[in-house]
């Protein structure tokens, strides 16, 4: 009897008019939404490897050592493909040297100004918002449909369990949505292969995760669409409060989550941030400089009393020692302000973090927003991504100040343009180029930050668990209400 009751719903879905149309535009905007991405993808790695090279070519034509500065980009991942997230968002270049900040620039979307307009509708969006509504669409009147047609009082006319009928009518609608779903997934994937995407073990297991969760986002509007039509007793009814609930699910409950908690949680802007740290940057080289003239003075007064040819001698004594000290004080007011950078950086992230959390928290009350939270972990475009690489640029930073300061050094100068009095050769210039290019095969690289599966799985587990939850609790809702329907 179950495997009747499957094979009624499933025939009554896919021998629907509507369903060929909605299945082939669907797939059709699936295939295109990844074809789109792929090849963004690709322009992006081209232009990775095209400024990486060229900002070699930069460093090794340098003027010397202390004019050495490094670009860093931010790598294209291909689980961008099919869920953007904060992605086009996010700068990704960073300058990397001492005298400047980690700060990630020159975002997609401020490069491009239109991509902000209209946005990259990727595969997570098309699941979220077009699925969705498919499946309530075909259940709606799953049940208050065919009392309608009088089907209903004929089919319980026999002896079959209520239990049994429900049961029947959730998993032929899953079968008639969920099968035809998982094509244009199983082809996007062979688009994948077939324009070479370069896709490691990691990426093939959290774009699968990806498509299970996709796979359980929809079943929780199956489940809700059946629950709607055990609830009325007209199909027009169900429509109408079928709309409302995907319109507050989807986009209403999702947007006043970020809203309320921006409202009880506020963070200091990037303004006033930034002219914090650059009012105590400028109180800080005050200082210094007025340590310096203090020291300087204090240097100069022994030699007040002495004759030119003393005086000479003393500072020549003495001069080297004198560099090194003021360098020394001045690399520490520069670490002076980094730490305080660093500081207000973290100060301004944990309350952005608490701000996150509460957000997330209400907005996690649907659907949508639980399956686009374990979207975006999944793919690695979460709200995370700048912070991962800002702290790996903070890590990679001390490094190459340090291998440049090393190599300054060791060429025994400072950089610029070097003049040399010699009474047998004569004015020598040194501008720095004489020696050629800067050798820089020695010089640490910076290293992307890498997400394995589980790292991206782990925080997805608690939205994907959510979405496990809805629908259980959709379908026993709609199990509740139909043991009381009136099939008359």
């Amino acid at each position: 009897m179950l495997n009747t009751l499957i094979t009624h719903e499933l025939r009554t879905i896919v021998l629907s008019p509507k369903f060929s149309l909605t299945f082939a535009v669907t797939s059709l905007l699936m295939l295109l939404s990844v074809a789109v991405g792929i090849a963004q993808y690709h322009d992006a790695v081209r232009q990775y490897e095209t400024t990486t090279a060229l900002t070699q070519q930069e460093m090794r034509e340098a003027r010397g050592w202390m004019s050495l500065n490094n670009t860093v980009l931010r790598a294209p991942d291909p689980m961008q493909i099919f869920v953007a997230g904060v992605n086009d968002d996010i700068g990704r270049i960073s300058a990397v040297n001492s005298f400047r900040g980690i700060k990630l620039t020159h975002s997609t979307y401020s490069d491009d100004p239109v991509y902000a307009v209209f946005r990259f509708i990727d595969m997570a969006f098309i699941v979220s918002v077009v699925f969705s509504l498919l499946a309530l669409l075909f259940t709606y009147d799953a049940v208050n449909g065919e009392a309608e047609r009088g089907t209903l009082q004929l089919i319980f006319s026999n002896a079959v369990p209520r239990a049994r009928y429900i049961l029947g009518k959730f998993i032929g609608a899953w079968l008639g949505l969920i099968v035809p779903l998982c094509i244009p997934f199983m082809l996007s994937a062979l688009l994948l292969i077939v324009w070479s995407v370069p896709m490691s073990p990691d990426h093939w297991l959290r774009l699968l995760t990806l498509y299970g969760t996709s796979i359980l986002y929809v079943t929780v509007f199956i489940a809700a669409g059946i629950l709607l039509s055990t609830a009325t007793k007209r199909s027009s009814t169900s429509f109408l409060y079928s709309l409302v609930s995907w319109v507050c699910l989807v986009f209403i409950v999702p947007r006043a989550g970020a809203t309320i908690a921006g409202q009880i949680v506020v963070i200091p802007t990037v303004a006033e941030v930034e002219a914090e740290r650059d009012a105590f940057a400028k109180d800080r080289w005050a200082r210094y400089e007025e340590t310096l003239q203090t020291t300087w003075r204090s240097r100069n007064a022994p030699i007040e009393s002495m004759t030119r040819e003393d005086r000479e001698a003393y500072r020549e004594q003495h001069m080297w020692e004198w560099m090194e000290e003021d360098d020394r004080n001045r690399k520490q007011v520069q670490k002076d302000i980094d730490a305080f950078a660093l500081s207000a950086n973290e100060q301004q992230r944990n309350r952005k973090a608490e701000q996150e959390r509460l957000a997330f928290a209400l907005s996690r009350f649907s659907p949508a927003s639980a399956y686009h939270l374990a979207a975006v972990n999944l793919a690695g475009t979460d709200i995370t991504l700048k912070a991962r690489y800002e702290d790996a640029l903070n890590i990679y930073r001390p490094l190459f100040t340090a291998y440049k300061d090393k190599k300054q050094k060791e060429s025994g100068g400072m950089g610029g343009i070097r003049i040399e009095v010699n009474t047998d050769t004569g004015v020598k210039i040194d501008t720095g180029r004489e020696k050629g290019v800067l050798d820089i095969s020695d010089m640490p690289r910076f290293e992307q930050p890498q997400r394995s599966f589980r790292d991206a799985a782990v925080p997805a587990m608690i939205d994907i668990g959510l979405l496990g939850f809805f629908s259980f609790a959709a379908f026993a809702g709609a199990f509740v209400r139909f043991l009381r329907y009136d099939v008359r």
